[in-house]
């Protein structure tokens, strides 16, 4: 796949560098990803501040929807990875004041995660925050079994009502809810013409026939619902219409319309599949007030398109005719420009390294060389777990994983390796910062868990195991059965104490632990999907073992080998 990049590791960042160097309303936080309006710090008591991001490769959103009467801030992630919760601190911290802020949040688990921590973080510090999710997809059907219905285009109505409010002085309380009222009145379905490719990955996340489509797809290169056969544009519109239309509990009588291209669409596919929205809607008695055509939030080079309805009534159109500086909203107003204001350094931006630790103890030596044994091994099996990760997700855990480890092999000499616990905190903190996704807030959790059960009892290292599962568990809200990673760490949990207890050394126990891990691993080929990545899928995925359950047989299986 050629694409007009220099190192895909660095695909994100030159984007952001860009998207300010053309766009003078906007400027980047120091160190960070986060794009915020170049004049956010001048009134932050003032107005509510909105925020919003994920991960990348959904351009124009979520950067093109910052600018007065949308939002605040935007954080970008990888490549279809969600940021870090440090990196959405630091944006609540950048533009939000007494008047608080507003998280809006696409229903994917890594950005529900990674963003409701940041938000607990801020409250924490005295800034009010409410967080909307959006869930308009209406392939996947609204149940506590699954993830659920995830964030689509729809998002994009949602900012744009949001902002107005905000913009008209609503207060926290007043913006939330007519964000979530439109959450809630939106509903959105996409077909697939051709898969997308992940620059690090360098290959289609799947592979479509010269005359199949995927109907029912999400965002971030996955397939969808299910696989059917071409046809003409008029019958496919006719279909993506029908399960939009029965999300509304009643018929909607005043609609908005949004034909969304996911990349990779020309603009005049857009307008013919307009054409037939717009004829159908009218046909059926629906008055459409306004009809968007564009790209909006796409799927990298993805070539397809979603359609979303918004229900509206004179309230709700206002909103969406008020006067945007927003760079991607098509009836933005003209921009004036804004002189930036002085970048305040980040915290954590200090340039001074950090002092290396010494060894002193054959503890700190044995967990010194576990620790860059399991980081090796995620480096060495991240092409691997990319393509299992592709043919039942979203095809990044690979490239996060080795990510992760990478940090945390650079930052290795300071951890306190002599303290195994102090050790474990550090490797929590230094993985929810650098790994992101649905990834980092579960594997964070799970070292500091164990971590402060270390502190309570040093030699607990079965409990210790055991807490960090239970933290991944009341997090993520999975529990065993559902085709996660718990599928493998809870077998491996069991089989290290009970090793343990029984008297057998520290060494056996970890590999029962790596024995029990892989098998579970295994297993969870033939489990029927209910959370995690494999969830939008349903059955699709059986057969394909879940990668995050492999990844944690990779580490474990490393740590076993020292």
């Amino acid at each position: 796949m050629k694409m007009l990049i220099n190192r895909p590791i660095d695909v994100v960042a030159e984007m952001v560098e860009g998207l300010v160097a053309i766009h003078p309303g906007l400027r980047r936080l120091p160190g960070r990803t986060v794009i915020v309006r170049s004049d956010a710090g001048n009134d932050r008591d003032r107005r509510v501040a909105l925020i919003s991001g994920g991960g990348s490769g959904h351009e124009p959103a979520h950067a093109g929807y910052v600018g007065s009467g949308m939002l605040s801030a935007a954080v970008a992630g990888d490549v279809f990875t969600s940021p870090s919760p440090d990196a959405v601190l630091e944006a609540i911290r950048a533009v939000a004041g007494k008047a608080g802020a507003l998280l809006i949040v696409k229903n994917y688990t890594g950005d529900r995660l990674n963003f409701g921590l940041a938000a607990e973080l801020a409250r924490a510090e005295g800034i009010p925050v409410e967080i909307v999710t959006v869930a308009d997809d209406v392939a996947l059907p609204i149940s506590e079994l699954t993830a659920g219905p995830r964030g689509l285009a729809g998002t994009v109505l949602v900012h744009k009502i949001a902002g107005a409010t905000a913009e008209a002085g609503g207060s926290l309380a007043e913006v939330a809810s007519e964000a979530r009222a439109a959450a809630l009145s939106v509903a959105t379905m996409g077909v697939a013409l051709s898969a997308c490719t992940v620059p690090a990955a360098g290959k289609p996340g799947f592979v479509l026939g010269e005359n199949e489509i995927e109907l029912g797809l999400g965002i971030h290169g996955e397939p969808g619902v299910r696989r059917a056969p071409l046809e003409p544009v008029d019958a496919l519109v006719d279909r993506l219409l029908e399960p939009i239309l029965g999300r509304f509990q009643s018929p909607p009588s005043r609609v908005v319309l949004m034909v969304n291209g996911l990349g990779g669409t020309t603009n005049m596919e857009l307008a013919i599949v307009a054409r037939r929205a717009l004829s159908n809607l009218t046909d059926r008695g629906i008055v459409v007030e306004r009809a968007y055509a564009g790209t909006f939030l796409s799927a990298l080079e993805m070539a397809g398109v979603s359609l979303s309805l918004l229900e509206v009534d004179e309230a709700r159109l206002k909103r969406l005719d008020a006067p945007t500086e927003a760079p991607a909203w098509p009836n933005a107003a003209p921009r004036s420009r804004v002189e930036p204001e002085t970048a305040e350094p980040a915290p954590g931006d200090a340039t001074a390294a950090p002092t290396p630790v010494p060894i002193e103890t054959e503890v700190g030596r044995e967990l010194k060389a576990a620790i860059t044994r399991a980081a090796e091994a995620l480096i060495a099996e991240a092409s691997r777990l990319t393509e299992m990760d592709q043919l039942v997700g979203d095809g990044d855990i690979g490239i996060s994983l080795a990510r992760g480890a990478g940090a945390v092999v650079e930052e290795l000499p300071v951890f306190p390796l002599d303290d195994p616990a102090a050790t474990l905190q550090r490797l929590g903190t230094t993985l929810q910062r650098s790994l992101g996704g649905t990834s980092g807030p579960l594997y964070a959790m799970f070292f500091l868990r164990a971590a402060a059960r270390l502190r309570d009892n040093p030699r607990a290292f079965g409990e210790a195991f055991q807490s960090g599962v239970e933290g991944i568990m009341n997090l993520g809200g999975a529990k065993g059965g559902e085709r996660t990673m718990l599928d493998a760490l809870i077998p491996a949990s069991g089989a290290f104490d009970q090793a343990l207890k029984s008297g057998r050394s520290f060494y056996d126990a970890l590999n029962d632990a790596a024995s029990a891990a892989s098998q579970g691993a295994e297993a969870t080929a033939t489990m029927s999907p209910r959370k995690g990545r494999s969830s939008y899928l349903g059955d699709r995925a059986l057969g394909h073992p879940d990668p995050g359950a492999e990844a944690v047989a990779v580490w474990l299986r490393a740590i076993a080998s020292v």
